[in-house]
């Protein structure tokens, strides 16, 4: 009895292995080069020929994204050595944030938390969050909508400055603001 169970255990396997595999060749899916030097391509790059439509190139306005937000408001707001409380040398250029947010409903931020090179990763990782969320609260505490704000961490992955000193140690224990 034993046997014949696990004579149809193996040939149920086997039956279920081969209804999973496919019979579709990648190789010999049709590629078709549609790049300017190419035979038959229609003419420019990025036109399809048949209906004369131009794919337009994405152009990112640096000047744009920098100008976003209050002006004169600080959007990089430094910590303690292993703290995430928000300096009150900062509030006010929060409270500046803040304002411009809950005047501007559709405009939306990331916060980035950046901890020093010192300590282990996932350390760093939990920390950069802490202070992320730490000033994601106190925009919210000041009437920002959540849906507004995201925050994220980098931990030690992108420092603002290299090296070992206190210097570039205080500079890299950051959070920072973007607007999108």
């Amino acid at each position: 009895m034993k046997r014949i169970l696990s004579a149809l255990s193996v040939l149920t396997l086997s039956l279920v292995l081969v209804a999973c595999g496919s019979n579709v060749k990648l190789s010999d899916v049709p590629v078709e080069d549609r790049s300017a030097g190419a035979a038959g391509s229609g003419g420019a790059a990025g036109n399809d020929g048949a209906s004369g439509r131009a794919v337009a190139p994405v152009e990112i306005n640096t000047t744009n994204a920098t100008a976003a937000g209050p002006v004169g408001a600080a959007r990089v707001f430094y910590f303690d050595y292993d703290s995430f409380t928000i300096k009150p040398e900062f509030q006010g250029a929060i409270e500046m944030h803040a304002r411009f947010l809950t005047t501007n409903k559709a405009r939306k931020i990331a916060i980035e938390g950046h901890t020093d090179e010192r300590g282990g990763r996932e350390y760093n990782l939990a920390l950069g969050q802490k202070r992320a969320e730490a000033v994601r609260r106190s925009l919210a505490l000041l009437g920002v909508a959540e849906t507004q704000v995201e925050a994220v961490s980098f931990g030690k992955e992108k420092p603002a400055m290299t090296g070992e000193t206190e210097e570039a140690f205080a500079k890299n224990r950051r959070a920072e603001i973007n607007y999108r």
